[in-house]
Parts: C-alpha cells; structure tokens; sequence
C-alpha cells in the first residue's frame, strides 16, 4: 500500500469519525438513549457533568483499550495504540457535534424521535466510511475482536453480547447513581441497538465501491 493511499485511507477514516460522533451527538440531544456503547458515558455525563459526553466517551474507550491489553497480552500490538488519540478524536468530535445540534429545539417527543432516527443513520454513514477505510478498529470493535480472538467465537455473536453488557452497566450505573432511576436509557438505546447494524449495511452496500476506486 503506497504512503498516498495511507493517507486517503486514514483521511477517510477520520471523516467516518466524525460523522460517528455526529450520530452519537444527535441521539444525544434527543435524550432518548444512544447508542449501547455510549451507553455507559452517557449515564456518568448526567450524574458527573464536570465532564462533558465527549470526555466521558474519551475516558470509556480508553478503559476499553486497556481491556484489550489485558485480553491479548503480548499478542496486542503496538499500531493498535492509534486507538488512543483516536478516541481523544471522537470525544473532541463529539463534543463539536453537540454544539452543533444544540440550536435544534428537541421538547417534543417527535422531534426527539427524529432525532434519535437521524443520528442512527449519520452514525451508520460514519461507521461505514471507517470500515470501507479499513485502517485501523474503533476502541469497541477492537475490543470485541479481541474477545472473539481469544474465546475463538465468531466476531458477530460477540457484538451481541457485548452491546447487552454495555446496556446492563449502565443500566446498573443508572439505577445506583440516580436512586433506582433509569437516566440515559431509554427507547432510543433499543432502537439504536437494532437499527445501527442495517444502516452501516446500506451505506457499505452504496459506498464502498465508488470509494474503494478512489482509495487505490
């Protein structure tokens, strides 16, 4: 892989970033629950509002980095440390993304709705360019890789049962910092949960040949 089309393929995947973050913005500023794996920063962001999603989001996929050196041992690799500034990206990302929603009025429940819908479909856009990029995993699928590696069970079936582990902590976070309250869960994770995978799908499905040409 030449260096100029490393640097495509990590402009690419820093765009996806973005729009991920965006997405998570969005469903955020509906305050009808995000997406499982903002789920647990979201709970701490209403209880610990000294930081904002985005550090939250910072601090959790850090914690999830350190999971997967714990997991993998001497089998993780170094280049897997990109992880880090990445997820310092995502938060910054995130953080502009809230700013950039705030002047949209989300009182009433429709719109609320609306909005969790359209951050599914700008995080399945984003998801799918940082696949299509195909550089380097986000800290939480990496994580799960790692998981999947090392139990040899299938990556897919993993996912699964690492988005109901990321609902339940929270969940459980909830239910202990709010005086057995669910904060920061709601509807919204559910659909989020369901519709995030077919909308990464839809965007492969459209993108990924147009811009794999223009990647090599």
């Amino acid at each position: 892989m030449s260096k100029k089309e490393i640097a495509k393929r990590y402009t690419l995947f820093i765009i996806g970033l973005f729009f991920s973050a965006l997405g998570v913005a969005f469903t955020k500023h509906g305050e009808l629950g995000v997406s499982p794996i903002s789920s647990v920063a979201n709970v701490l962001s209403f209880k610990f509002d000294f930081f904002t999603i985005g550090t939250w989001l910072i601090i959790w996929n850090c914690v999830l980095i350190v999971g997967q050196i714990i997991i993998l041992r001497k089998s993780f690799k170094l280049i897997q440390l990109l992880q880090v500034p990445l997820s310092f990206l995502f938060g910054w990302f995130t953080d502009l993304g809230m700013l950039i929603v705030s002047f949209i009025p989300a009182e009433n429940y429709f719109v609320r709705l609306i909005m969790v819908i359209i951050g599914i479909i700008v995080l399945g856009f984003g998801i799918s360019l940082a696949v299509i990029a195909n550089v380097i995993m986000n800290s939480g699928e990496a994580f799960v890789k790692a998981v999947a590696d090392v139990t040899h069970r299938q990556f897919g079936n993993i996912k699964i049962i690492f988005d109901v582990c990321n609902v339940t902590l929270a969940v459980i976070l909830s239910l202990i910092l709010f005086d057995f309250q669910l904060i920061g869960i709601r509807e919204g994770t559910v659909i989020s949960a369901f519709l995030t995978g077919a909308a990464v799908k839809f965007f492969n499905r459209i993108l990924s040949k147009p811009l794999n040409k223009l990647l090599i």
